[in-house]
Order: C-alpha cells, then sequence, then structure tokens
C-alpha cells in the first residue's frame, strides 16, 4: 500500500531541501511554472526570496553570492524567455567557475516533446554551459536531485547546475525522506608534491606567482599570504581575482590582465618558476595566451588546480597539483621557508613598480577618474566590495583601487555587461553591515541598471557610479584600432541618469569635475538608500594611457 502519511508538495520538498542545504536567498522572477514552489516558500522563511526585474539580472545576482560566499547561489525562473534571460548569468558561473543552481520552471510532463507553451529542453539548450543539466520528472527524487546538484556545484572546479522542474511535478504530494546538508568534496595536495615545490622554490632565481580561480575562503588567501610573505614571493593576481591577497601586501606586483602594467608582463616573461594557483591560465590573464608559451612554458610550471580536467588543458606544467585552495593554501603556509636572498630586491621592485602604476595619471576632461580612485583607496573601509560589469571603464576599478579584504572584488572574468549592478544588489543584501560600490559605463549600467528598483525594494543602499562617456567605449576603441575613423553603431543617447535613479526611488546627482566627486560621494553614502552618481568623462578618455585621437592617429600611420 502506497504511503499516505507525511505528503508534502513537489515545490514544498524543494524549498524544504533549500532550507537543508543553508540556502539563505533564492533570486528569480516569478512565473506560473514554478506557483508551487513559491507557495511553499512562504512556509519557509529560512530561504528569502529576492524579487528581481529581469532573469539576467537574477542570475547574477546568484553568481555574486556564489563568489562571496563558496556556496551555490540559487536562481529561479520560468520556463521558456525566463530560461533564455539567465543564460546570461548562467554563462559567466561557467567561464568564472562560480558555484550557483538555476531553477527552471518547465512544461507539464503530459505536454513534453510537442514545443508546447515555452517549451525547451534544457539538457540540449544549457549542455555546454553547466556542469550538470537534469529534468527533475519524480517528485520523490527531488532531495537526491538537489543533493547531488549542491556537491557537483561546489566539488572540484566550480561552477553552475541546471534543474528543470515540470509544474506538474511540483504539485505532486508524495512522501520523500530529506537529504542530509550536502559536503563539498575537498582535494589535497599529496607530501611528495609539496616536497618537490619546496625544492624547485630552492632551485629558482627568478619565481613568481599568479593567483586565480574560485574556491578560495578568507583563512585560505590569509594562509597563502603568510606563505608568500615568509618567502618573499613576488605575488600577482589574475583578471578581476584581485582580492586573492592583500593589495598592499609587500609580496604583491600587480593584476595580471588586460591593459597589463608592460614591467609586470616583462616579469613573468623572465620569470624561471611559475606558481599558477587557482587560475586556469585563461586568455584574459595570459594575454591572449601569449605571456606563456603552449603546450610547454619556458618558465618551469607548477600548476594547482581543484579540477583535474584543467591540469594540461592548455599547458603542460612540470608540476600539476591537484587540490582545492582551501587545504593547498594551508599546506604552503606550513611548508618550511626557503633562502629568499636570490630574489627579495626583485620581489621589492615590483611591488614598487605596483605602486607606480597606480598613481596619478592625466586624462582629458575636467573629471579626473586617477584622483576619484585615490580618493576611494583612502577613504572606503578595508572591507568594502567593489563590483563592475564589463568595459574600458572597468580598468579604473581594476587597475587604480587596492583591494585589501576577501571577499572584495565581484567583476565577471567573462567579460559580461551589465553585471554591476545585479552584483551590488546580491552582496549588500549579503553583507548589509558592509560598503558596496558598482561601477558601470553607461552602456554597460543599461543592460541591467533596472535591478536598481531591486535594491530600492530590499534597503539595499549600494553606491553605483556611471563611469559616462557617452558610447560603447571598448567596442569604439577597438574600432578605430582596426577602421580608424569609420564609426558606426558605437555613439549612446542616454538619459538624465540621476534624474533616473531619482524616479526609482534612489538618490542621484550628476558630477562633472574633480572637485564635485568627493562631496557628492559623501552625500551619497549618508543618503540612506541608495544612491547613483553619473560621472561624465570626456569621450577623448577611453584608456589611462591613451586618448581616442592617439589610438585613431597610431591606427592611421600604421596603414600610411
Amino acid at each position: 500500500m502506497a504511503k499516505t502519511h507525511n505528503l508534502r508538495s513537489g515545490g514544498r520538498i524543494l524549498a524544504d531541501q533549500l532550507r537543508i542545504h543553508g540556502a539563505r536567498f533564492a533570486y528569480g522572477v516569478p512565473g506560473e511554472s514554478y506557483l508551487a514552489v513559491l507557495d511553499a516558500l512562504n512556509d519557509v522563511p529560512e530561504v528569502k526570496y529576492i524579487i528581481c526585474r529581469q532573469e539576467g539580472g537574477a542570475a547574477m545576482m546568484a553568481d555574486a553570492y556564489g563568489k562571496l560566499t563558496g556556496e551555490p547561489g540559487i536562481c529561479m525562473v520560468t520556463r521558456g524567455p525566463g530560461a533564455t534571460n539567465a543564460s546570461a548569468g548562467l554563462h559567466i558561473a561557467h567561464q568564472d567557475s562560480t558555484p550557483m543552481i538555476l531553477l527552471i520552471g518547465q512544461v507539464g510532463r503530459g505536454m513534453m516533446e510537442r514545443e508546447a507553451f515555452q517549451e525547451i529542453d534544457y539538457r540540449r539548450m544549457f549542455g555546454h554551459m553547466a556542469k550538470w543539466v537534469a529534468q527533475i520528472d519524480q517528485a520523490e527524487r527531488i532531495p537526491e536531485f538537489m543533493a547531488r546538484a549542491f556537491s557537483v556545484a561546489t566539488s572540484g572546479r566550480p561552477g553552475p547546475v541546471v534543474l528543470a522542474l515540470p509544474e506538474d511535478m511540483l504539485r505532486d504530494r508524495v512522501a520523500a525522506e530529506d537529504a542530509a546538508p550536502y559536503s563539498t568534496a575537498l582535494t589535497h595536495p599529496g607530501a611528495a608534491d609539496m616536497v618537490r615545490l619546496r625544492g624547485l622554490l630552492e632551485q629558482a632565481k627568478r619565481p613568481f606567482v599568479i593567483l586565480g580561480g574560485s574556491g578560495w575562503t578568507a583563512q585560505a588567501v590569509a594562509d597563502f599570504a603568510d606563505f608568500a610573505g615568509a618567502n618573499k614571493l613576488p605575488v600577482g593576481a589574475g583578471f578581476r581575482r584581485q582580492d586573492k591577497i592583500d593589495n598592499t601586501h609587500p609580496s604583491y606586483a600587480g593584476d595580471v590582465g588586460i591593459g597589463i602594467n608592460p614591467k609586470l608582463e616583462q616579469r613573468i616573461k623572465d620569470a624561471d618558476l611559475l606558481l599558477v594557483v587557482g587560475a586556469r591560465l585563461g586568455e584574459m590573464t595570459t594575454g591572449g595566451y601569449s605571456l606563456i608559451d603552449i603546450p610547454r612554458p619556458k618558465q618551469t610550471l607548477v600548476h594547482v588546480h581543484a579540477g583535474a580536467e584543467e591540469l594540461g588543458r592548455v599547458y603542460q606544467a612540470d608540476l600539476p597539483i591537484n587540490a582545492s585552495m582551501v587545504p593547498f593554501a594551508a599546506a604552503a603556509k606550513a611548508m618550511a621557508p626557503v633562502d629568499t636572498k636570490r630574489w627579495a630586491a626583485h620581489t621589492e621592485a615590483a611591488h614598487r613598480d605596483y605602486l607606480d602604476n597606480i598613481g596619478p595619471v592625466k586624462i582629458p576632461g575636467d573629471l579626473q577618474m586617477a584622483e576619484v580612485m585615490a580618493y576611494l583607496r583612502e577613504t572606503l573601509p578595508a572591507d568594502s566590495i567593489l563590483t563592475n560589469g564589463a568595459g574600458n571603464f572597468s580598468t579604473w576599478p581594476n587597475r587604480f583601487y587596492q583591494y585589501r579584504r576577501f571577499p572584495g572584488q565581484l567583476g565577471p572574468t567573462s567579460g559580461s555587461m551589465g553585471y554591476g549592478t545585479p552584483a551590488a544588489v546580491a552582496a549588500k543584501l549579503a553583507f548589509p553591515e558592509r560598503t558596496v560600490l558598482s561601477f558601470a559605463g553607461d552602456g554597460c549600467f543599461m543592460m541591467n541598471g533596472q535591478e536598481l528598483a531591486t535594491a530600492v525594494q530590499y534597503g539595499a543602499n549600494i553606491v553605483i557610479l556611471i563611469v559616462n562617456n557617452g558610447m560603447f567605449g571598448t567596442i569604439r576603441m577597438h574600432q578605430e584600432r582596426e577602421y580608424p575613423g569609420r564609426v558606426l553603431g558605437t555613439g549612446l543617447s542616454n538619459p538624465d541618469f540621476a534624474a533616473l535613479a531619482r524616479a526609482y526611488g534612489a538618490h542621484g546627482e550628476t558630477v562633472s569635475e574633480t572637485a564635485a566627486f568627493a562631496p557628492a560621494f559623501e552625500r551619497a553614502l549618508a543618503a540612506g538608500k541608495p544612491a547613483l552618481l553619473d560621472l561624465h568623462i570626456d569621450p577623448e578618455a577611453i584608456t589611462p594611457r591613451a586618448s581616442l585621437s592617439d589610438i585613431r592617429a597610431a591606427a592611421l600611420a600604421k596603414k600610411a
């Protein structure tokens, strides 16, 4: 006889699994395909449903939460258009190695394979963008699938999981045994690996370290900093991974990514030992795969990564170590220091070069962004969180800010626009006591700026800085380099962003000169609500190193 006691709907079983596995937030846009889950969340107050304004923003919030906590960010969307909108955030989580679970309402089981209203086969759609894609057809199996989803998302190389939820399955009432809270499987470096690493360090004359990837904790960051300090190793941070070491640490040599300091680039090329911890060594960190030779680097390469499939994928390491960040950092800290006389001065010089690289630079126009960044470096609390999307504007927080506390940086290594605002909302909801500052270009902001309404609704008092030059600046820069003077498709006609912010119920101001920034920023922090400052910069100020006219002239000269 079938069990009739302790019956729960599939939606309630799902909500209970989220609670059991420690989910604090579910970011989503409601849809009729998963009403049973929304109903169940009324009775599971431990999981707060955050109403977003577009599924792309919801998925980016889930990614940001995963980056900040190391726990899977939960995103809930409806079928069809909801899922396709969410794909932007899913792609970020995939390329950025972020733990995330995307839950998609699906058509009823009896309607499948008919191209029913908004029907999509998510296994085919997301198969290349997630670690695991599945559909739960039996409510009794929800605990099994959810436990596996949390485990897969966080183990090895972290990443997103997608589960489709047929709406009639979510209404089924069944008896199901709950899962236990998930555990993350960590890989530990072998004792022989650490002995060999120490031996390679003892033989090196010009070692260099690159940190990156995901799976870090505050303790792991502190442990590795102790290891680097004890061995006086120069340390660079991979693209948009600068919070993996305190940027004021005497070992810090700068960010290894787009617009790399030429002196830092040369140091990496001249190194005889590269210790790469966590980074995949993707296109952005390696300067289009030009910084390190493929497949055999000329430097002795020690590559540490939690995903075994990443070791040897592009670069053949002399010592590949399959290890998660937490146990590797602990093992590195415990290792006896080596003699650092051969490179101590080299490390000190690398840090001086880094400090020189964040010094004052002058750009065209009345608003000097280097001075803005200097003010922020000096005044923001050490535990502040900075977010950004993609565009030339991100050079300012990526190059000129000093990240001092982990987690402190949220930026998509996948180069996705529209990320900064939703990421800031998620950060402020997760850490309400911390200052959260979002950078956006005028084009970037318009892609998910509607999530400012979410910030107002939930009292997430973020500050948004729009670096406004009236164009898709990165594309215009490339346009001038490749097709100088032939401009098409990059100019923007923008709204009054300060007035738009006020219409949302936020504080809004326009800033057009350097002296006006500090008092405007202080008013924004003191506003008691989300705030936006529209920073008008000269369109010529396309990068800290060159103006648009400089780039165009160089391109024309090259073609002549």
